[in-house]
């Protein structure tokens, strides 16, 4: 007999507990005085459930704002120092000449390009031949190349006049000299006319 008993009211307690969650886990609950008639007095609980795997999807929050870019480097304050200014390469050379027999034409005269300056007689002249023998391959390879040992040159004297260049042209060293002994080295004179005097 006792054994029944016991075996009924543990049966009842797992009743009583499976249904007490399920009417109190979800939605509020009314303070007001409880009604023992149908439908409750207080809000309905809901049914979808908040927590677990069947809990309803939450909205997402949509895409993060992107970050702002850096600005241009124009922007920078109006002081020209962006990243995408080029510095001018400049030039300076030291030209010596001797025994042209052209009054003024010998010394030595220092020549800078970019901005022009330097005590050279005809040195924007000068600047604009070097710009335009640096801007073709050919020039920047020929311009101040010595004659080839073993080149045949015509044996033509064109004078006593000699000259030596040094210094720096748009960033690569120069040390020449030149003459005007033969065919050869009076072309190679003339083609650096009027960095060299004209003595022609």
């Amino acid at each position: 007999m006792l054994r029944r008993l016991a075996l009924t009211a543990v049966v009842s307690l797992a009743a009583l507990a499976t249904a007490v969650p399920a009417s109190t886990a979800t939605g509020p609950v009314s303070s007001g005085p409880v009604s023992s008639g149908f439908p409750p007095s207080g809000p309905v609980p809901s049914a979808v459930p908040t927590t677990g795997p069947f809990a309803a999807a939450r909205p997402s929050l949509g895409p993060l704002p992107l970050p702002v870019p850096p600005l241009p480097g124009f922007l920078d304050g109006g002081e020209g120092k962006g990243t995408g200014e080029v510095n001018e390469v400049l030039t300076r050379l030291t030209v010596s000449v001797e025994n042209t027999g052209v009054a003024g034409a010998d010394g030595t005269f220092e020549l800078e390009c970019g901005p022009t300056g330097g005590s050279h007689p005809q040195g924007q002249a000068a600047c604009d031949r070097l710009a335009e023998a640096g801007a073709t391959r050919a020039g920047r390879q020929e311009l101040f190349r010595p004659t080839p040992e073993g080149t045949m040159c015509t044996m033509i004297h064109g004078g006593d006049a000699s000259a030596r260049i040094v210094g720096t042209w748009e960033g690569r060293a120069v040390d020449t000299t030149a003459s005007r002994r033969d065919g050869c080295e009076i072309a190679r004179w003339n083609s650096l006319v009027p960095v060299l005097p004209d003595v022609r």
